[in-house]
């Protein structure tokens, strides 16, 4: 299969500013739930999920964390800098960069950067009735963004527990708000586990501890995965076409637990979320790796159009178990770049919980990948219908 030389501009639909949630509902599940399938569509409340899912159906979750990855220094100027943290470089592992105490270095986005062109930023904070001095010192200037590294005593104080001290949440920018707070709980799924992200997996966010009983009363089989979210997921399709736009890479894990029930499952696999169905995917293409000798570290953009092998689920999420026990390994991590376009088949999911996309972005392709030109009447029916739309909106359930 060759890489797809898509027009973006074929993925563009209106979308009314107004129709943008801003805030999320009072309570999770009172969103709208539109559920395609096979080419019908009706409409209903998320909290009857269950009444619309396969009673066989087994859902992937992302189980990642988001950070409060937004910094706020102010200079003595009066220049106010914010410093958004990406993801760790020295340490690079991401839960040893939450541990780490007095240093530590970050990638990280810098809005207001030609305030900063030199010294040290300070922020000043108490955590456990202790004073902390942030430090904040630009150490590099790359193409998309900068390495800042962090100084700070007493060194017993972890990272992790000053962004959570002082940190914001990252909320999307096109809310166009400051984060609130509100926004430490809602911008966060009930089930997360492991900080990481500086997005929420926001097809999650409609879930509620009833919702998750009721799966589980109608025998409906749930497992977890982890890709922390990057801000690239925001990114816009700035190319005319698909094949000109590159990928942000992002980094999953996926426990031997996970895989040996994916492998053993023979009913539908339901991803909740893009990030949960890009991850099942590139775990298929890593099982390839695997399977022609190659380390399963990275799975690059195209993989999904130039990859001719063919594997059952099954087989690929067998093999996957098999390298981690052969190796004495508790779960797999790697990265993936991986794009999900029309044309492309899902070679392990069978349908897909997802809020509603921008237009003219990766994530609108990805549904179109899933259902077609159907999309088209998809979006058209849920702005008809008073849908909300992006992170804080309204969900679909979608069985192609």
């Amino acid at each position: 299969m060759s890489i797809p030389g898509i027009k973006i501009s074929d993925y563009e639909y209106d979308l009314p500013s107004e129709r943008i949630a801003i805030y999320p509902l009072a309570n999770r599940d009172d969103s709208k739930l539109l559920v395609y399938n096979k080419g019908n569509i009706i409409h209903s409340e998320f909290r009857r999920l269950v009444d619309y899912l396969p009673s066989d159906a087994l859902l992937v979750f992302n189980n990642t964390k988001v950070i409060r990855a937004r910094l706020q220094f102010k200079k003595d100027s009066g220049a106010q800098i914010e410093i958004f943290c990406l993801e760790p470089a020295e340490p690079a592992d991401i839960a040893m960069a939450f541990q780490a105490g007095g240093k530590v270095k970050w990638n990280c986005l810098i809005r207001n950067q030609k305030k900063w062109k030199d010294g040290a930023l300070t922020l000043t904070c108490s955590i456990n009735g202790k004073e902390i001095t942030l430090k904040a010192l630009l150490t590099e200037k790359e193409e998309n963004s900068c390495v800042v590294e962090f100084l700070w005593e007493p060194a017993e104080i972890g990272f992790g527990e000053i962004l959570d001290a002082i940190g914001h949440t990252p909320i999307p920018p096109y809310l166009e708000r400051d984060d609130e707070e509100i926004d430490v709980e809602r911008y966060q799924t009930v089930y997360s586990k492991y900080k990481g992200s500086v997005a929420a997996p926001t097809a999650g966010l409609h879930f509620t501890a009833n919702t998750l009983q009721a799966l589980k009363n109608k025998g409906i089989r749930t497992t977890e995965l982890t890709l922390h979210v990057g801000a690239g997921t925001f990114r816009p399709v700035k190319a005319d076409s698909i094949d000109q736009h590159k990928m942000h890479t992002e980094h999953f894990e996926a426990a031997l637990e996970t895989l040996t029930t994916i492998a053993s499952h023979r009913g539908p696999v339901i991803a909740v979320g893009t990030t949960s169905l890009r991850t099942l995917e590139s775990l298929y293409f890593a099982a390839l790796h695997i399977a022609q000798g190659r380390a399963p570290e990275h799975i690059d953009q195209w993989e999904g159009f130039e990859s001719d092998v063919q594997l059952t689920r099954q087989e690929a999420y067998g093999i996957l178990a098999a390298y981690l026990e052969k190796n004495g390994k508790e779960k797999l991590e790697a990265a993936t770049s991986i794009i999900i376009a029309p044309g492309y088949k899902p070679k392990v999911i069978d349908g897909l919980i997802s809020n509603f996309h921008q237009p003219r972005s990766t994530l609108l392709l990805l549904i179109a990948a899933l259902i077609g030109d159907n999309w088209k009447e998809v979006y058209r029916q849920a702005l008809e219908k008073d849908y909300r739309f992006l992170s804080y909106g309204d969900s679909s359930l979608l069985l192609p």
